[in-house]
Formats: structure tokens, C-alpha cells, sequence
């Protein structure tokens, strides 16, 4: 599995194994059976096409904990434009498909957070990677 990291930016791009949809199910699946709360799924495709536009596959899927999230919230409120965690999942031009996240040490430097609660956000990139994965 290929995986970039564009630390400037803070995002985490891995490559999936699986198609958007799939990759996002996987990861939906996981984190709903590790008590995560899914609050929303967003098609961006499927939204450009009711516009008459056309574009690759691309979904975000938004999910949390507030149990992880909220002491960060505590700490800094600006990381609430951070939370809840996001994974955007797309189609390149060449047919493979990616996701990414916000890198959680990015996080916690951009809003000043204490560096121990970047775990809190941390705790669920297994999740995220094996749903890119081949398994």
C-alpha cells in the first residue's frame, strides 16, 4: 500500500486497495464497531452530477468521539474546525483510489494543543488504514 505524507500540509494520503465506496463501507464498518459515531457521509460525485458536472468518484466521510475529541475542544476551541475527524476518499485520472486525513500531530501544532492529546485523534488511523487495505 502506497502512503504519502505532506507534512506542510498535514494531510495523510494512503492508497486504497478497494474503489471509494468500498474503501469508505470498510472503514464506516470499523469504526461503527469500535463505537465511533458516523455523523455524515457527503458524495461530492454523486452532488456534482445532480449539478449536470462530472467528476471522479470522491466521498468524505466525517466521524468522531467525543470522548477523544472534546479535550482538545477544552484545550484549544479553535480545533472544533478540525473536528470531527474527516476521511476523504477519491479516484486519481488513472483510476487508483486514495484517502487522506489531517495528519493528528498537525492538529494539535496548528491549534497549540499539549502534544499528549494528539493520541486521542491518533487512535483511530489503524482503522482508517486497514480499510485501504487488501486483507
Amino acid at each position: 500500500m502506497k502512503s504519502d505524507s505532506d507534512a506542510s500540509r498535514g494531510i495523510v494520503r494512503l492508497q486504497s486497495q478497494h474503489s471509494v465506496g468500498a474503501t469508505l463501507d470498510r472503514l464506516e464498518s470499523l469504526l461503527k464497531e469500535r463505537g465511533v459515531l458516523v455523523f455524515t457521509r457527503i458524495d461530492f460525485a454523486a452532488d456534482a452530477a445532480r449539478a449536470g458536472l462530472t467528476m471522479q468518484p470522491e466521498q468524505l466521510l466525517i466521524f468522531g468521539n467525543p470522548k477523544g475529541g472534546t479535550p482538545l475542544m477544552l484545550d484549544e476551541p479553535t480545533v472544533g474546525i478540525d473536528l470531527p475527524f474527516k476521511a476523504l476518499a477519491w479516484e486519481d485520472t488513472a483510476g487508483n483510489t486514495w484517502i487522506a486525513y489531517n495528519d493528528p500531530q498537525y492538529v494539535v501544532q496548528r491549534h497549540g494543543v499539549a502534544s499528549a492529546l494528539g493520541a486521542n485523534l491518533a487512535a483511530v488511523l489503524p482503522l482508517v488504514q486497514r480499510a485501504a487495505a487488501l486483507e
